[in-house]
């Protein structure tokens, strides 16, 4: 067994190094949204053109029809490196280094595979995604034009999602933060300036929101990478751990495979729903597209806890400290659902003039601030479902993850939203089908805690060793 420095996981009060690692990837989740509500808050003041009226609102509504997609290319980036970083804090928590380097090493080839695909997708399926979700040609053009460049390009986003779980995995979260708030920064200083054309340069409208967007992106990968390997010590690099070698890649992914499923439904759910809303109003789809996007704020920061309850629960369940999985449980759901409370209180206060950042038409923003209203009331159930699939992720109960989140964005909410739509007051009604399902999905979540406390937290005592 080699010698290795003890980390922090293993040794400091757990609710104190949660928070310590929480908060930088808090804040670097908070800043990842704003890649999307800082495009849609500069679009919306597209101005007319040509004799098109309401250009701004329709490239708002394009950019909702291609989210979805740049969801997919998040989970699939992100995903992965879930599976690595399970792994790895917990090949460190065992002090296998050489498992850790390929673990490492192979998570960046995954993701350069996954870039390949998504670069393919932008050359050759773009025009056919968009076209199945919109009759307009405006926004048929407008999202091509900006779902084209960001799948290109998409390179940037995937490269950073594996570097920053690596960092992530050895606890060191503030370098991902910097990373992330030097894309974001990148990404907002850009969006001005390409979209309106400022400084000489030409006005690209929806396209120029696409580059910042990209380049944002870029900026934290290149961040992130010279970090990864300036400063991550605690795992070996080299070319020879790029080989994929299957053992890594099928234990990377019987916990990724699940996280990337998870954060993919994300994705089937919007392009779902905005099927299902468009058969009440185009209004409905454009004041979802908002919402969501501010309501990313507050689920990101959860997500940002949960991300930090993964790797802190893997590394002691490695350690085989029954004690310490049982403190990273009780501490992670306590703080999820702080945050989320913080969210509910938030919208409902505030609600109109979140919503009146976006340049509007009345019916849309009165949809949208019903929405925030509405959907808020779920956001407790929302916090334990988000915490325990940190948890399961780290206990290696992936499939447990999966089924929590196709309760909370397919099985129920979808048959829910349709049934709904078919309503007189449909506007009022669809809204529901989102506070609902997290709900139903909160109770199977704390019956497969109970399963897994009984079945792999409890017998831990017999397995541990020092």
């Amino acid at each position: 067994m080699s010698k290795q420095t003890t980390n922090k996981m293993g040794t400091d009060e757990i609710s104190k190094v949660m928070l310590r690692m929480g908060i930088p990837m808090i804040l670097s989740m908070v800043l990842q949204a704003c890649y999307n509500i800082v495009d849609s808050m500069f679009v919306a003041r597209i101005p007319d053109a040509g004799g098109v009226t309401g250009m701004g609102e329709r490239a708002v509504n394009a950019l909702t029809l291609a989210f979805p997609v740049q969801m997919l290319i998040v989970a699939l980036g992100i995903g992965t490196g879930v599976g690595v970083n399970a792994l790895l804090a917990k090949s460190l928590g065992r002090r296998d280094e050489e498992k850790a380097a390929k673990t490492a090493g192979n998570g960046v080839s995954l993701v350069l595979i996954i870039y390949g695909a998504f670069l393919l997708f932008g050359i050759f399926g773009v025009k056919a995604y968009i076209g199945s979700q919109t009759k307009d040609a405006v926004v048929f053009e407008m999202g091509s034009d900006y779902l084209l460049i960001c799948s290109v390009a998409s390179f940037g986003i995937v490269m950073f999602s594996i570097y920053e779980k690596l960092l992530q995995a050895t606890g060191k979260t503030m370098y991902s933060t910097i990373a992330q708030v030097a894309g974001a920064v990148t990404n907002i200083a850009l969006d001005p300036i390409l979209i309106f054309g400022y400084f000489g340069l030409p006005q690209m409208g929806i396209r120029g929101a696409a580059y910042a967007t990209v380049l944002g992106q870029a900026a934290s990968m290149a961040l992130a990478a010279y970090f990864h390997y300036r400063k991550n010590t605690e795992v070996k690099t080299g070319v020879k751990y790029l080989r994929l070698e299957k053992s890594v890649v099928r234990e990377i992914y019987s916990v990724g495979l699940p996280a990337i499923l998870m954060q993919a439904l994300m994705s089937f759910m919007t392009y779902g729903v905005n099927l299902i809303f468009g058969t009440v109003s185009q209004a409905a789809v454009t004041a979802y597209g908002v919402f969501y996007k501010i309501q990313q704020f507050i689920f990101f920061a959860g997500f940002g806890l949960r991300d930090a309850i993964t790797p802190l629960v893997s590394y002691n369940y490695g350690m085989g400290d029954q004690k310490r999985v049982k403190q990273g449980v009780f501490y992670g759901v306590l703080y999820v659902e702080a945050i989320m409370l913080v969210g509910i209180i938030g919208l409902e206060a505030f609600a109109d003039p979140l919503v009146g950042m976006f340049a509007m038409s009345e019916e849309t923003k009165r949809l949208c601030v019903l929405a925030a209203k509405i959907i808020s009331v779920g956001f407790l159930f929302a916090g334990g479902n988000i915490a325990l699939q940190g948890v399961f992720q780290a206990l290696g109960c992936g499939m447990d993850s999966l089924l929590v989140s196709l309760l909370r964005l397919c099985v129920v909410v979808l048959p829910l939203a349709s049934f709904f739509a078919r309503f007189e007051n449909a506007d009022f009604a669809i809204w529901w089908s989102f506070p609902i399902a997290e709900f139903v999905a909160f109770l199977a979540a704390a019956f497969l805690l109970l399963k897994a406390k009984s079945k792999i937290i409890k017998p831990m005592k017999e397995r541990r060793t020092v």
